[in-house]
């Protein structure tokens, strides 16, 4: 199916068309489930286990079983997967981790929901998720690149050393059990605060569009004459891809993360209209500018240092049991709970008085 696919838009529009697929599906999803990293963190910090956190771990839990599945079943290999393959930072993981961790406190908003927010017509996020994107990209290739170059090389590790299964003898087999009991976890959850099914279902199926994306990638490196990487979703480095394209001359190569981002957006704005939430959301003062303005910067270095967002590390990366994306989800965890502390129930800088979205 792939092959005729290729043959017939090319290998590098077939790469696009199945992130724009997946991307569709995601932000549809995204949106009905409101899945997002930073709610279920707060509820946590707040010493409640409550609805955000079920339909985080339903999404979590659900992309860790497929993908151990796949890998399972033969249909996705990690030989080529960068985070597992490469030279990791865990200075980048810990500092970036918690730098996008206390900025997506700051947005209200992990990097995939502010995007989702956005196509629902909250320009807060939209202006911090432009913030964000361009931020990264100064700090992937721009004026901020060395700074975060130098600080990732402080404390570096091996790529064989970054396969968590492999250090802990789990093995694939473990780790499927392993995200069965966090399923369960959720579970519980949902069931005691009356969570209704669709969020479970909802936010079980945002974590299948992680597992999808890996094997579409994965059958694509296979099929393809085009040399790509075998990745899953992110929104940090294709976010500033984006941005790059729209500014760049006609010719630039179409990817799979040029797909993503556009379908992310489509999916939630059709799901948002079907179910009535579209809406024109602003700020209501300087200080709420200031603070989303503030939270985009943290949250864009943050994931280029870090090798990921929320979704890129904190799902997709923790999927296949790559060391420092577990550093990274703990550290975006950590990172948004003292934010929370200080700014938010403190209330200091006069940035913790902007509504929530």
């Amino acid at each position: 199916m792939l092959d005729r696919l290729i043959d017939l838009v090319g290998d590098q529009y077939a790469f696009a068309l199945g992130g724009a697929l997946i991307g569709l599906l995601f932000g549809a999803l995204a949106q009905r489930s409101r899945f997002c990293l930073r709610t279920a963190t707060l509820e946590v910090a707040h010493g409640e286990f409550g609805e955000k956190l079920a339909i985080w771990l339903f999404t979590f839990s659900t992309a860790l079983i497929a993908t151990q599945a796949l890998i399972l079943l033969g249909l996705f290999e990690t030989g080529t997967v960068r985070q597992l393959n490469n030279r990791g930072s865990l200075s980048g993981a810990v500092l970036g981790g918690l730098m996008f961790g206390c900025g997506m406190t700051f947005t209200r908003a992990c990097a995939s929901r502010m995007l989702v927010l956005s196509a629902t017509g909250n320009l807060r996020a939209l202006l911090s998720g432009l913030v964000f994107a361009v931020v990264a990209q100064m700090s992937r290739d721009g004026a901020l690149s060395p700074l975060r170059s130098a600080i990732n090389g402080w404390w570096t590790v091996d790529g064989g050393s970054r396969d968590l299964l492999a250090l802990t003898g789990l093995g694939h087999g473990g780790a499927l059990l392993f995200g069965c009991c966090w399923l369960a976890m959720g579970m519980v959850i949902a069931r005691r605060r009356k969570l209704r099914l669709v969020y479970w279902l909802t936010g079980a199926g945002v974590g299948l569009t992680v597992a999808a994306a890996w094997a579409f990638n994965y059958a694509m490196s296979l099929s393809s004459f085009e040399l790509a990487p075998v990745h899953a979703l992110s929104f940090t480095s294709p976010s500033a891809d984006v941005l790059m394209y729209v500014l760049s001359p006609p010719g630039v190569k179409v990817t799979f993360d040029l797909g993503l981002i556009p379908g992310v957006f489509v999916g939630a704005f059709l799901a948002a209209a079907a179910g009535g939430d579209l809406k024109l959301e602003g700020f209501k003062d300087g200080a709420g500018m200031r603070r989303y303005i503030a939270g985009g910067c943290l949250m864009g270095f943050g994931g280029v240092l870090a090798g990921g967002c929320a979704v890129g590390a904190g799902v997709s990366g923790a999927s296949v049991f790559a060391s420092t994306a577990w550093i990274v989800l703990w550290s975006m965890w950590i990172g948004a709970v003292f934010t929370d502390r200080l700014v938010d129930q403190k209330k200091f800088w006069g940035l913790g008085h902007v509504a929530a979205n």
